[in-house]
């Protein structure tokens, strides 16, 4: 994993110099997969990356680690708190909605909560922009098998510097790379609602899903989910499909 480090490294140097571009930036969550990213930038541009923090009605705690994160591996750090902007942003989408339509009640708290992932996109490029930075992306193989993530959202990145990498050895680089303990140990969340964790939302566990991409067996009701799960968010992982002109 050491050597998977330095080759990482090396590759972000690389694809940020054929894009022309200066450093990274990456949005610190103060969840693992981020803070991972962050050492990662850090280490390829010393002097170039930067961290963006950005509030969003969410956990106290998350916020804390987050800052804990860019205090120890010493990035450049922002913070941006965007509950504002998402509530009134929000509001005029369901204002709007209910006036000219019926809004689906059903359809809120994701709604809601892929709003928050696509706002957060939206300031990681507009700052990148200010600085000639590319966007580091923070998915790992895991999430992106089940789709586990925003379309145009935590999926819309520049550079995905995790992805080949399954949760379990996420977690291995994170302590060769010294990410702080209390980061580690934490209940994986998308910080998307009050109270949300990736397992419960997913309803299969990290371990099991990594366990079904070394091709181990596992219980078959955690196997056709994850199934289900890659099959129905196939579209996430494809460029958009486009009408071809009949010859």
């Amino acid at each position: 994993m050491e050597k998977q480090i330095d080759q990482i490294v090396s590759w972000l140097q690389e694809e940020t110099a054929l894009a022309k571009a200066k450093g990274l930036v990456v949005g610190v969550s103060g969840g693992l997969d981020s803070a991972v990213v962050a050492y990662l930038i850090k280490r390829a541009f010393p002097s170039d990356s930067l961290g963006v923090i950005m509030p969003l009605k969410s956990n106290p705690v998350d916020i804390k680690h987050a800052q804990v994160v860019v205090d120890t591996c010493e990035i450049n750090y922002l913070t941006i708190d965007l509950t504002e902007t998402h509530e009134l942003m929000y509001k005029e989408i369901k204002d709007e909605i209910s006036e000219r339509h019926s809004f689906n009640e059903a359809s809120n708290q994701m709604a809601d909560a892929n709003l928050r992932a696509r706002l957060r996109m939206s300031t990681l490029y507009t700052v990148a922009t200010n600085s000639n930075y590319l966007v580091a992306g923070t998915d790992n193989l895991s999430e992106w098998h089940t789709g586990y993530f925003t379309k145009y959202g935590d999926g819309g990145v520049d550079l995905q510097p995790i992805l080949p990498f399954t949760k379990t050895e996420v977690f291995e680089m994170a302590r060769l790379l010294g990410v702080p303990e209390e980061v580690i140990n934490k209940k994986p969340s998308a910080d998307l609602w009050e109270g949300q964790t990736d397992e419960e939302e997913m309803g299969v566990s990290y371990d099991s899903i990594d366990a079904y991409l070394r091709g181990e067996d596992i219980p078959s009701k955690d196997k056709e989910l994850i199934e289900s799960m890659h099959e129905r968010t196939e579209h996430k992982r494809n460029v958009p499909n486009h009408y071809k002109i009949e010859k």
